[in-house]
């Protein structure tokens, strides 16, 4: 089992926006095969800093989803309303 972190930074006055696109991006996650359960985080200091901790049963199946055409289709929908590329870090058990 591993754990992804995503990191993103929303730019300013985006942040409704964002929060509807991310929780449709979950639910959606839901049915892929190896995710287990994500958890939404937003920075008490910053509300525009906002993190994702997924717990996926194998590398193997958060690689295929992140190399996935769903995925790019979904992550395309963030694009505008990001400061920055997201940050993606995994983490081990």
């Amino acid at each position: 089992m591993i754990y992804v972190l995503i990191e993103r930074r929303i730019a300013e006055g985006m942040a409704t926006t964002y929060d509807e696109s991310a929780r449709d991006m979950l639910q959606q996650t839901y049915a892929v095969p190896g995710f287990i359960s994500g958890e939404a985080y937003e920075d008490m200091a910053d509300n525009n800093h906002r993190f994702l901790l997924c717990k996926w049963r194998t590398s193997r199946d958060w690689q295929k989803w992140l190399h996935s055409a769903e995925r790019a289709e979904l992550i395309n929908r963030f694009a505008p309303i990001l400061q920055e590329p997201e940050k993606i870090t995994l983490l081990a058990v």
